[in-house]
């Protein structure tokens, strides 16, 4: 393949609604790959330099087959810009999925969280809505999680599709 293709990223805070929207998602991309960045958490363990990486090769060898990858799981682009193969696409897109620190908090005790965990999870939360301009290029669109995930899920759908070409 000669032509690079984007990358796209569906971040957010833990208890977004990341791993919720992948089947869904999948319904409505089937000519996209999508990946929930801590399915290999339990072979990796918690090397995020190295998660990442191995995340940016595995779409890297899906774009050199012609289609585009999207992986839903935090990540920074000065995290994601590390990465070897990050100069191998075209841009690497960001969107944001929120939800409100009640249901955030809701979604993290039924996991178990601790307090501080969960405060911490909405304090990025709010890190993240307040320098989506400032900290991505182009500026990260967030998508609130509170309507239903088929809506969520047509709302990346259509971000996407708008920078597919």
């Amino acid at each position: 393949m000669d032509e690079t293709l984007p990358l796209f990223i569906v971040s957010g805070a833990s208890g977004s609604g990341k791993t919720t929207v992948i089947k869904e998602l999948r319904g409505l991309l089937p000519d996209v790959d999508i990946f929930d960045i801590d399915s290999i958490h339990p072979f990796v363990g918690d090397d995020w330099s190295k998660i990442q990486n191995i995340w940016l090769r595995v779409a890297r060898n899906i774009a050199e087959s012609g289609r585009i990858s999207i992986i839903c799981g935090t990540m920074m682009p000065w995290d994601v810009e590390k990465c070897e193969d990050y100069p191998y696409f075209k841009h690497i897109y960001y969107l944001n999925l929120h939800c409100d620190d009640e249901t955030r908090e809701l979604r993290l005790r039924a996991r178990n969280w601790s307090e501080e965990m969960i405060q911490d999870h909405k304090s990025f939360a709010k890190w993240l809505l307040e320098n989506a301009d400032k900290a991505y290029t182009p500026p990260m669109p967030t998508v609130d999680t509170k309507t239903d995930v088929h809506e969520v899920a047509l709302r990346i759908s259509e971000w996407v599709n708008g920078y597919k070409t």
